[in-house]
């Protein structure tokens, strides 16, 4: 498993988007219903979205986040075979910092919960690539 970072790639290029955030000063994780790991918020971009509408809409339903500041970090890519790539050839995706101010009180999605986090969680459902991420995100915030 292979984890980039870029300024930019062609718009069209861009899959996915993954939403680093915290509330309160502590990082937000999503349990999802079928798994006993977790994850950051994101997804897979929906036809004639453009990446930031996918950024907001996968913010709210993974998280309930009602209220946010949302900025963008970079552009990564991942070349090898996981779970939401099967062929294993590079794809992209946006990477997004969110400030969550308020949530809904249920959540309407897979995941079953969010918990909040002082430091990055042991289990994670992406263990090779959202530490990574993570990581770019400290180091281009330090910049």
């Amino acid at each position: 498993m292979e984890v980039k970072f870029y300024e930019s790639v062609e718009d069209c290029l861009l899959e996915f988007a993954v939403i680093l955030s915290k509330f309160h000063g502590k990082w937000v994780f999503c349990k999802h219903r079928e798994r006993n790991t977790y994850e950051v918020p994101g997804g897979h971009r929906e036809e004639n979205e453009s990446i930031l509408e996918t950024a907001k809409r996968e913010l709210y339903e993974e998280t309930g986040a009602t209220e946010f500041e949302i900025t963008p970090v970079c552009i990564y890519s991942v070349t090898g075979k996981n779970r939401v790539n099967e062929t294993g050839e590079e794809s992209f995706g946006a990477l997004y910092f969110a400030d969550i101010k308020q949530f809904e009180k249920e959540l309407h999605s897979e995941i079953e919960k969010i918990e909040f986090f002082e430091e990055v969680p042991a289990d994670l459902t992406y263990p090779l690539i959202q530490p990574l991420l993570m990581q770019e995100f400290m180091r281009r915030s330090k910049a």
